[in-house]
């Protein structure tokens, strides 16, 4: 994992302390980049493949990661669709490396076996791959000691979990955990025009600490979200996700609004504005009690990020 300048671990810190000070997720730390929709799966608990938005052209695409820079961003994740299918991706990779904050992929690994990977991984600081049943793609749980060994990079398995599935989710922990990789246990959310498959919440957080206890230093899912999840209002803005266009949900996905873009205006002075002020309160007063994940993980009290906490950011500094 690269070191960041100095400087970010600092301004983080500060970024962190306003957020405390106002008793809301003003700056964000975690950014999800959608950079395309394009995927060549049809997850039954995904709407992400059913939407049209178009692609930025690469130029575009570094716009957003500079105006990224410039902002409390601690990491950046390429998503998608399938962010592999992009023929840019080394390119814009290669970009994010420079910027001062960490940079993640989330795969669906249908392109592991082609080359794209491999030249791009050197570029990441972390890799995840969604394995699970929703996504097909089962066959490549035989593969996790090959990617440890193919990969030098922090390799983490996503792992979504629809309802009907949670008996299922000790045989992957354990196939993980001997692979010596890690991974990171989501419930599958119902997302408007998706099926819902979505687990009691209870239920799927009592099985994730057994798990947790029974696999030791294999389960990254957050502490945050397992003990926060469906508690009324616990979700926060510590996070952002980036459509294709440029456009920013805000505050979150799940309510759908999309008022900024962000090859027009720096984040950071959009997150002071009266607009973000109100959206923000929009988020503490839903009922909607969605689960999804992005939002519950990353609290504007808390750098745990990806695995780093504020001890560890303080070492850091120079």
């Amino acid at each position: 994992m690269k070191r960041l300048p100095a400087k970010k671990y600092i301004d983080t810190l500060k970024y962190y302390k306003a957020n405390v000070s106002a008793d809301e997720g003003v700056y964000p730390f975690y950014s999800s980049f959608k950079i395309t929709k394009k995927c060549g799966m049809r997850c039954p608990f995904c709407n992400v493949w059913k939407e049209k938005t178009p692609d930025l052209e690469t130029e575009d695409i570094f716009r957003i990661m500079d105006n990224l820079a410039e902002s409390s961003t601690f990491v950046l994740c390429y998503e998608g669709g399938e962010p592999f299918m992009r023929k840019d991706i080394e390119e814009i990779m290669k970009h994010g490396y420079d910027m001062p904050y960490y940079t993640s992929v989330v795969t669906n690994g249908l392109l592991v076996d082609s080359d794209i990977m491999d030249r791009c991984y050197k570029y990441l600081d972390f890799l995840h791959m969604s394995i699970d049943e929703g996504h097909d793609n089962m066959y490549l749980y035989e593969k996790l000691h090959e990617f440890k060994k193919r990969w030098d990079i922090t390799f983490v398995v996503q792992v979504v979990v629809p309802y009907e599935y949670l008996p299922a989710l000790e045989e992957k922990v354990r196939r993980i955990y001997e692979a010596k990789a890690k991974v990171c246990i989501m419930p599958a959310c119902h997302l408007d025009d998706t099926d819902d498959m979505y687990p009691d919440p209870d239920e799927f957080r009592n099985e994730v600490l057994r798990l947790r206890k029974k696999y030791p230093r294999t389960i990254v899912t957050a502490s945050y979200f397992l003990y926060s999840i469906n508690r009324p209002h616990s979700c926060t803005t510590a996070s952002i996700i980036i459509d294709p266009d440029g456009t920013i949900y805000y505050p979150c996905r799940t309510l759908g609004e999309k008022e900024v873009n962000l090859l027009e205006t720096p984040l950071v002075d959009y997150l002071v504005s009266d607009d973000a002020k109100k959206r923000r309160q929009m988020m503490k007063a839903c009922e909607r009690d969605c689960g999804w994940y992005q939002y519950f993980a990353v609290s504007f009290s808390s750098l745990r990020m990806l695995g780093m906490e504020v001890r560890d950011v303080s070492r850091r500094l120079i």
